[in-house]
């Protein structure tokens, strides 16, 4: 079993079932929350090893609650943000890196391709400030 942590940011009810559904089956532990501000929120009041976050959202959009993360961030420890969203062009992937998301998941995701996701981020020998802001998929 994964001991990671992620917080799932997600406002469709559906797709945030179905995403604590896959973490759970991958054996990792999971909370949700349903936009971006409660992301920010959630991740103020405990530790998390890795955000999921939607991009589009009702209060503030993942986009937003990235930059936000980021802001608050500063040089600390840099928690690994993994965009989900349907919206598949180029420019899209562009805005999510340039909110400061880590990474990128087109919806609907194969269990397979979160896995891969998550394993990229979350395995403990490449948790070190080194490493974080180079992992990212080119």
């Amino acid at each position: 079993m994964n001991q990671a942590r992620v917080l799932v940011a997600e406002d469709n009810p559906v797709n945030r079932t179905a995403a604590l559904r896959a973490l759970q089956d991958l054996g990792y532990v999971a909370d949700a929350v349903s936009n971006g501000r409660e992301a920010v929120e959630a991740l103020d009041s405990a530790r998390y090893d890795l955000v999921l976050m939607d991009c589009r959202m009702p209060t503030m959009d993942g986009y937003e609650a990235a930059r936000e993360i980021r802001c608050r961030e500063g040089s600390a420890h840099r928690i690994p943000i993994i965009a989900m969203t349907a919206d598949t062009f180029e420019n899209d992937t562009k805005r999510c890196r340039a909110a400061g998301m880590d990474d990128y998941l087109a919806k609907p995701f194969r269990l397979a391709e979160l896995a891969q996701a998550l394993e990229r981020w979350t395995r403990p020998s490449l948790l070190t400030s080194e490493t974080v802001t180079s992992r990212s998929p080119k």
